[in-house]
């Protein structure tokens, strides 16, 4: 049995403020033989834990740093139903049939999400009246009512709001309409990976933190996972990294384009900001480079954009681009500052799709989440595992494929970054 490690620096705000507790394990597993070894800790690979584990299966979860060290533990906490493209176009790409089946299953994906919390009594600050997708302007209204139009002919439960209503619901009149989307809603992501660790401890599953993957080999039918701390013999494996993924796989890296995304965080703001986003649903816009805001259970405000942190939360560009920013939705606001600033890594596909890739025999991975990781890796950890367990593939929301490399991802990176920065600086002026 592995035993606790001493608590590391908080990474985010919602690493800080979780209710749920580190679960953060020593090594002690060497030469042990397993179901399934899963390499990563973050939603997907601890919903593929649990998962396992209540099926009876033998899982080990290797996590280099701490659960929701990546992209987990630094998300905006949205639980969103379906993905960035609006319903028509998934349809397009899709094809009818496989496209439906998709959609059906992204709708139902916050449902997931919250009966996980709510078995598991996971303490992660949830809410569930919902998600604001805001019209930063006319073209973007004109994108939302096409999406409304399509949810309605799909039967979902999502509003088209005008711009009264919008200001109604987040305080401001800065937005020219909105979608409020009942299906989703909020949590505290560090709390819900944290939970989902507990949850799957409890059922019998083993976490290792601090440990590094070095190398993975395929003889006589099982893998020999090997480590900086010793070896885990395995069934199969299942690669959780997402927009972490390094070169343990070779040419996994190439196949998606990494960007940042960045938050800062007031400390708690009190009866002044309860006329902001008073329903507390999570918000995010149309515009080219997307700003999110929501208000935690203490009342802080929590506001975000693509791009890095530069500075930190007391001074430097990405406080004074979160001043402004702030300062023109609610000009009534009064004096405020930032306690917390924090960024972490999204996988994006050229095609905005996720993928589940079957590497080798026996060999799992899910990357390319396109800033949708909660849902997402919920949904992909389980369908892992029940592949893994027998069930056939067009149980999947979507085809298997293979990792096609993206062309030119490295400098798209760079020209990402390069875009984000100048609306920083661009916007804090």
């Amino acid at each position: 049995m592995s035993t606790p490690l001493p608590p590391q620096e908080p990474l985010s705000l919602w690493d800080a403020s979780s209710e749920e507790a580190d679960v953060s394990r020593r090594f002690a597993e060497d030469g042990a033989s397993v179901d399934i070894a899963i390499v990563g800790a973050g939603f997907t690979g601890l919903s593929a834990a649990l998962h396992a584990a209540e099926l009876g299966l033998s899982a080990h979860v290797l996590e280099a740093e701490k659960p929701g060290f990546g992209g987990s533990g630094r998300n905006v906490g949205l639980v969103n139903a379906g993905i960035w493209l609006p319903p028509a176009e998934v349809r397009d790409k899709m094809g009818e049939t496989q496209g439906a089946k998709f959609l059906k299953a992204f709708g139902e994906a916050p449902s997931r999400v919250f009966d996980l919390i709510e078995k598991h009594q996971i303490r992660c600050e949830v809410t569930r009246t919902g998600t604001l997708h805001a019209a930063h302007g006319p073209s973007g209204l004109r994108d939302l009512q096409g999406r409304h139009a399509e949810w309605q002919r799909m039967g979902e439960p999502v509003d088209l709001l005008d711009r009264a209503e919008m200001t109604r619901l987040t305080g401001t009149d800065a937005f020219h309409g909105g979608l409020l989307d009942h299906r989703a809603g909020t949590i505290n992501p560090m709390g819900y990976c944290r939970g989902l660790a507990r949850a799957a401890l409890a059922h019998g599953a083993e976490i290792s933190t601090g440990v590094t993957v070095t190398g993975l080999a395929r003889k006589a039918g099982q893998w020999r996972v090997s480590t900086d701390q010793g070896t885990l013999l395995a069934r199969h494996v299942i690669l959780a990294t997402n927009a972490y993924t390094d070169t343990l796989w070779p040419g996994l890296q190439r196949s998606f384009t990494p960007i940042h995304f960045f938050q800062l965080a007031t400390p708690p703001l009190g009866p002044e900001a309860a006329h902001i986003l008073p329903e507390r649903q999570g918000l995010w816009d149309t515009g080219r480079v997307m700003m999110s805001l929501r208000r935690d259970a203490q009342d802080r405000l929590v506001i975000g954009s693509m791009g890095t942190v530069f500075g930190d939360a007391k001074r430097g560009l990405s406080r004074r681009w979160a001043r402004k920013k702030l300062a023109q939705l609610f000009p009534d606001l009064g004096p405020f500052d930032f306690d917390e600033a924090w960024h972490g890594q999204i996988a994006m596909t050229p095609d905005h799709f996720p993928r589940i890739c079957a590497l080798d025999e026996g060999l799992y991975t899910a990357i390319g989440y396109n800033g949708r990781g909660i849902t997402t890796g919920t949904l992909f950890g389980r369908a892992m595992v029940d592949l893994i367990a027998g069930s056939p593939a067009e149980i999947l929301p979507l085809p298997l494929s293979d990792p096609a490399p993206v062309t030119g991802a490295p400098i798209l990176s760079r020209l990402y970054q390069g875009a984000f920065t100048a609306n920083q600086i661009i916007k804090s002026l």
